[in-house]
């Protein structure tokens, strides 16, 4: 297996970058079964392993470059080595951590929200797996595709379908499938939110119906509809959580029509609760944090510091 691995990740330096003693940063490339493995290193010994653009490996205390690029060639080759022992049969070793009680044994869960490996989504699927939970998983689209496609591999997932929220019966057609394959549902994860630019960056007074209609739209009402269709699939009672922030009750800056749209998700979760709790259905809203996902790339000055 060794020989095959080294003779795969053949690496080669990015030309487009700047090479050489003096370069700040440098990327290094090599392709394994039709994945791409990117390493890029700094000279203060920092350096970051990505597939397909999903980082798997991070190293920050390396003395140097050269360390940092070969402590993140030996990621890249547990990567292989698991890649080819899970073709093979065998469990792969990955980003699942590991849970001593498997508390979640035999529950189905369905996570609606990964884009990346930063996600809040893909945090929570990670745990559920770990925990013993069979997961299916939701992406937005093609472009998406590529990058939860590696994530719903890890987490072992057999139901991996496509749900934009804003076109007609994706929705539906994820619980349908759920409902034929698994026949129950125990734990929805809706980590979805969306806002147009031109409505998140400006005032809340100033924001047009359409950019109204459209952050309320995804950002609640997809999370009302996801509880009315898990409903009947959940016979034995279940927990549904979604995902809001502090920009609900209080003003944060830059926050804005968001934080109109967070006020009024948790006012449909109390509701919600109210009506499936004595069908044995829990519905929580959950407020991680300010976190550096996609999501807060949208709103202005998030990557300073403000929403970490």
């Amino acid at each position: 297996m060794s020989a095959y691995r080294i003779a795969t990740l053949d690496w080669s330096t990015n030309q487009n970058l700047a090479m050489g003693k003096g370069a700040t940063v440098q990327e290094f490339i090599a392709t394994f079964g039709g994945r791409t493995l990117k390493i890029d290193v700094a000279p203060w010994g920092e350096g970051h392993l990505r597939v397909d653009g999903i980082e798997i490996g991070h190293v920050v205390d390396a003395k140097g470059r050269r360390q940092a690029f070969d402590e993140m060639k030996k990621v890249a080759n547990q990567y292989v080595e698991d890649s080819l022992a899970k073709s093979n049969g065998a469990k792969k070793r990955g980003m699942i951590p590991v849970a001593k009680a498997k508390l979640l044994e035999g529950k189905k869960c369905l996570i609606a929200g990964i884009a990346n490996e930063n996600s809040i989504a893909w945090g929570c699927a990670k745990a559920f797996r770990a925990l013993g939970a069979e997961v299916a998983v939701t992406y937005l689209n093609e472009k998406a595709r590529k990058f939860a496609e590696l994530l719903a591999e890890e987490l072992e997932s057999t139901i991996f379908m496509p749900m934009d929220v804003s076109q007609p019966g994706q929705i539906e057609a994820v619980f349908a499938r759920i409902g034929k394959e698994w026949g129950r549902l125990d734990s929805v994860i809706h980590s979805i939110a969306f806002s147009p630019k031109d409505a998140l960056s400006g005032r809340v007074v100033d924001v047009t119906r359409q950019g109204f209609a459209t952050t309320m739209d995804v950002s609640c009402w997809t999370f009302i509809r996801m509880a009315k269709l898990a409903e009947p699939l959940m016979r034995k009672g279940g927990t549904l959580f979604t995902m809001s922030y502090y920009g609900s009750q209080m003003v944060v800056k830059n926050y804005n029509i968001m934080g109109v749209a967070k006020a009024a998700l948790e006012a449909a979760v109390r509701y919600v609760a109210s009506e499936l709790g004595p069908k044995g259905i829990r519905v929580n809203a959950i407020s991680p944090g300010p976190l550096a996902t996609r999501a807060a790339s949208g709103i202005a000055h998030a990557q300073s510091g403000q929403y970490r």
